[in-house]
């Protein structure tokens, strides 16, 4: 029996496999049709009273990626409501089913994809990289309204549910088997046989240890305190409120978001209202534009598919380029001056593999991938060739002379330079046109954006190739033109430099921070100096920043950060910048606890910023305004809850 997006076939043994795949769409979503459609495939099943059923994917991609997220534009109070009705009474009914359920999970089970799970009898997972299991509306301004904040803490226990909800972090199928999240673990070879085997065992669902039930009950408020707590000190109730109306749902209501009093700041009506959850929303379409730019329909881009990625440059920024592209599945080979250069990158590498894939199988195969190559040797097969050396125009240009020599005729060859133009790097080249920026931030591992550099000679579609290579590596690319600094950098120079400027006219350094996060960064930008070094934000401040009130280049630099680079001292690299740093921590006295009224220093702050971006839209560094706040909020952290600088100025 089929239906639009749902297909019911019922095998001899009275199993009937319940197949969601959405027509022309490339994954699966909860859209108003498709919930629709699951309410009438609840009819059928309730008549033909199967022994068991299985929900399962038609998606190669996944099992469902949660809600369609388009129906949450310009969505008003009444229309979430009744979006959010729909969902809690549906999964109701699913969870009350006197069939036995059962969701089989393979690929990303997101949102209101694991709700639906959740309201299944048992669950099975499959485990490959690509299953992971998250309910991430946190990250949208909302909350998993459709029973995930009853059934996830009855399921796993308060303490992890919560941290789950209140992060958005997803977890993988051995991870969700550990925590009692999912019933079995299984290689995709057995996962049909498997999910036929639990449905009709008749085994009871899965009770969580006493202690986490008394943490859903006797201990409810003492959970909710400590949540509370932890979330503090990370988002501010006014600018994030979502966290701390899951925390109030789950206590107070059981996890029912419809129950609570609308004039309650932890209310789903106040959540819908906020102009946090509007600009969250618009947010994830900004990433999902990022994500389109390395998708790549037609031409010789679309059917680039690098394999081997060549690194030049072992220090921090091209070791863990490298390691990055061996953890996602790449074979990398990293060339320096000798193998003892390359020996601190490789001993980073593995901590980043043990950290995120934990099995030690899997970390040797990581390693394996990431190949010492202090020859070069790995050029001529290369596919990408990075160049990560010190930033001297004379000594990019030479190499860039040799790669073009050996490389593939079809191989990227690129530059992760951070301030010198693309085309001057390009002068040495007999193809010009091949060169491309493949910008990176550190820590590579956290930043997700990479900006993708168009030359004045580049060919566009080496531009779209490169942006194929950053998909690949799971980062989002947004292409920019070759000007000093690009987006990012041009946009934090002003920004930091305006910083130490406040502290030389004897503000103090906790306060120009406190200024900052107090609108929302998610740290000061002297500390953000401090992080990045000192000497690094002194040269890049000197390429790219006009001087104090608009002045021209070659201003004299800040007094402070002259006199710290004087003495030796580098930011937290060094354990002394503006601060002093003790097990990487900075030490920083309690002068902004005391301070109320911060906001001319926010402004003062914050206009540099906005002005940049405002110019480099202008002179067609990026595309437009869109792309400008895409690229400062995942690039800077920039933050989302105003939507983007742009965005936030015409706004204000």
């Amino acid at each position: 029996m089929s239906f639009k997006n749902w297909t019911l076939e019922h095998d001899g043994e009275g199993i009937t496999w319940v197949t969601l795949n959405r027509p022309e769409a490339s994954a699966n979503t909860l859209a108003s049709s498709v919930m629709d459609e699951l309410s009438d495939v609840l009819d059928v099943l309730d008549e033909i009273k199967p022994r068991g059923v299985v929900f399962r994917s038609g998606k190669s991609a996944g099992f469902i990626a949660g809600a369609d997220i388009e129906e949450f534009k310009g969505m008003d109070i009444p229309k979430g409501r009744a979006l959010i009705k729909r969902g809690w009474d549906l999964f109701n009914r699913l969870a009350a089913v006197k069939y036995p359920t059962l969701a089989l999970i393979r690929g990303h089970c997101m949102g209101g994809g694991l709700e639906l799970a959740l309201a299944c009898r048992y669950r099975i997972v499959v485990d490959e990289p690509g299953t992971r299991l998250a309910l991430p509306e946190v990250k949208l301004g909302i909350v998993p309204g459709w029973g995930g904040m009853l059934r996830l803490p009855r399921l796993v226990g308060p303490a992890v549910a919560l941290d789950m909800m209140l992060t958005g972090r997803t977890v993988d199928a051995r991870r969700a088997k550990k925590i009692g999240l999912a019933d079995a673990c299984v290689p995709p070879r057995v996962m049909t046989q498997a999910a036929k085997s639990l449905v009709v065992s008749g085994q009871s669902a899965y009770r969580p240890p006493l202690a986490q039930r008394l943490q859903n009950g006797l201990l409810r408020g003492f959970v909710a305190k400590q949540a509370i707590k932890s979330v503090a000190q990370k988002a501010n109730p006014i600018h994030y409120p979502a966290p701390y109306a899951i925390i109030e749902m789950w206590r107070n209501y059981a996890g029912n978001s419809l129950e609570v009093p609308a004039h309650l700041t932890t209310s789903l009506d106040a959540v819908l209202s906020s102009t946090t959850t509007a600009n969250l929303v618009r947010v994830f379409f900004l990433q999902e534009r990022l994500k389109s730019f390395g998708k790549v329909e037609a031409g010789a881009a679309a059917k680039f598919d690098p394999q081997h990625v060549h690194v030049i440059g072992a220090g921090v920024m091209g070791g863990d380029i490298a390691a990055w592209c061996a953890l996602r599945g790449l074979r990398v080979t990293l060339q320096d001056q000798s193998v003892e250069r390359i020996a601190p990158a490789i001993v980073r590498a593995q901590k980043t593999f043990e950290r995120s894939l934990r099995e030690p199988r899997l970390v040797r195969q990581a390693l394996d991938r990431l190949i010492p190559d202090a020859h070069g040797d790995g050029v001529i097969q290369a596919d990408v060739i990075i160049e990560a050396i010190f930033e001297n125009l004379e000594a990019k240009q030479t190499l860039f002379a040799d790669l073009e020599q050996r490389a593939k005729p079809t191989a990227i060859l690129a530059s992760n330079t951070s301030s010198l133009k693309l085309g001057d790097i390009a002068k040495g080249l007999r193809a010009p046109e091949r060169l491309v920026g493949i910008h990176f931030f550190n820590p590579v591992a956290q930043m997700q954006l990479v900006e993708v550099v168009k030359g004045a000679a580049t060919l566009a579609e080496h531009v779209e190739r490169a942006a194929v290579f950053v998909r690949k590596l799971d980062k989002l690319p947004l292409p920019v033109a070759d000007a000093p600094g690009f987006l990012v950098n041009a946009v934090l120079a002003p920004y930091l430099e305006e910083a130490m400027r406040c502290v030389d006219e004897g503000i103090a350094p906790e306060l120009v921070d406190r200024a900052a996060t107090d609108f929302g960064m998610p740290m000061g930008p002297i500390e953000l100096a401090d992080t990045v070094g000192l000497d690094i934000a002194a040269k890049v401040g000197t390429q790219l920043v006009s001087g104090p009130n608009g002045s021209q280049p070659g201003a004299t630099p800040p007094q402070r950060l002259s006199e710290l680079l004087a003495a030796g001292h580098l930011g937290r690299k060094s354990g002394q910048g503006y601060y002093r740093y003790v097990d990487g921590k900075p030490q920083k006295s309690s002068v902004a606890e005391a301070a109320e009224d911060l906001s001319k220093l926010t402004e003062r702050l914050i206009h540099p910023m906005l002005a940049a971006a405002q110019a480099l839209v202008a002179a067609g560094v990026v595309s437009d305004a869109d792309a400008a706040d895409a690229g400062v909020i995942f690039g800077t952290g920039f933050a989302p809850f105003r939507g983007g600088p742009l965005h936030y100025l015409a706004r204000r």
